[in-house]
């Protein structure tokens, strides 16, 4: 039998034994809470910040917000070139036209030079395959307005918008893919400070010239070159016509002058956008 003795000691170890298990079942309960706690808060703080995000897109998008990525227009009027240096802008304006436009593509492709087609809107509502065809090589669009109204400079405001943005969405639809109209040229010159500021809140440059080679009235030829050798010291960007009549002259002194320019080895570029 046991003594009095072995069954105190007895009952001393069971109490020890069970002392440690509710001391382990104690440690073990508040690690559960812990964990519990933990996991909580990181819900917490993951959904604020899934929402502070959204709120941060919602105010980007919203309001008078531009997106960050969008550079600012100016709405001075553009005449320098992106590439700076020597390089010369080609534009052409009028088009596109079906006999011509691809003449005067052939020519920019044989110079792998470039230009800014600056096209009439029911023009390009008429030729679409020519506004890809553009596009696709290269080249870059511009709002030459419905109709060519030169003396729009003194119409409303009401009209000029009109013309101005029916244009640029007729363009646009026509060349398709995303592409977008990226200058605006006032007919003869005729802009406005409100023509320049719808142009501008509308994603497109003001673009003026520097060298009018008057091919437009068929001088020959021999003067349409020497036009731009003569002239090319007031600035890079060149103006020619794909549009309004017989442009036969115009192709071959195209022809003439992209060969010139590459023998000064000055290059094609586009004028600038954002500076």
């Amino acid at each position: 039998m046991k003594t009095q003795t072995q069954t105190n000691k007895a009952r001393t170890k069971k109490q020890r034994i069970g002392a440690r298990i509710a001391v382990a079942a104690s440690a073990a309960a508040v690690a559960a809470t812990v964990w519990g706690v933990a996991t909580l808060v990181d819900s917490g703080h993951g959904a604020p910040r899934q929402n502070v995000s959204r709120q941060r897109e919602a105010e980007g998008s919203g309001g008078n917000q531009a997106p960050e990525q969008a550079p600012r227009i100016p709405q001075g009027i553009a005449h320098a070139s992106e590439s700076g240096g020597n390089a010369v802008n080609i534009t052409i304006d009028d088009g596109p036209d079906p006999r011509w436009t691809p003449q005067v593509l052939d020519v920019l492709a044989k110079y792998d030079a470039k230009a800014t087609f600056c096209m009439i809107g029911p023009q390009a509502k008429a030729h679409p395959d020519l506004v890809k065809k553009v596009v696709a090589a290269g080249h870059r669009l511009c709002d030459h307005t419905m109709d060519h109204d030169t003396s729009m400079d003194k119409k409303p405001v009401a009209y000029q918008e009109q013309q101005i943005l029916d244009a640029k969405r007729l363009i646009e639809e026509a060349a398709g893919g995303g592409a977008k109209v990226e200058y605006y040229r006032a007919p003869g010159g005729a802009f406005t400070p409100d023509s320049r500021r719808i142009a501008a809140a509308n994603g497109m440059r003001p673009l003026g010239w520097n060298v009018d080679t008057k091919d437009f009235g068929k001088p020959g030829v021999a003067a349409i070159v020497a036009a731009v050798k003569n002239e090319i010291g007031n600035g890079p960007t060149v103006l020619f016509h794909d549009g309004g009549g017989n442009r036969s002259q115009t192709v071959e002194a195209l022809d003439q002058v992209l060969a010139w320019l590459k023998e000064q080895g000055r290059l094609t570029g586009f004028p600038v956008r954002t500076s």
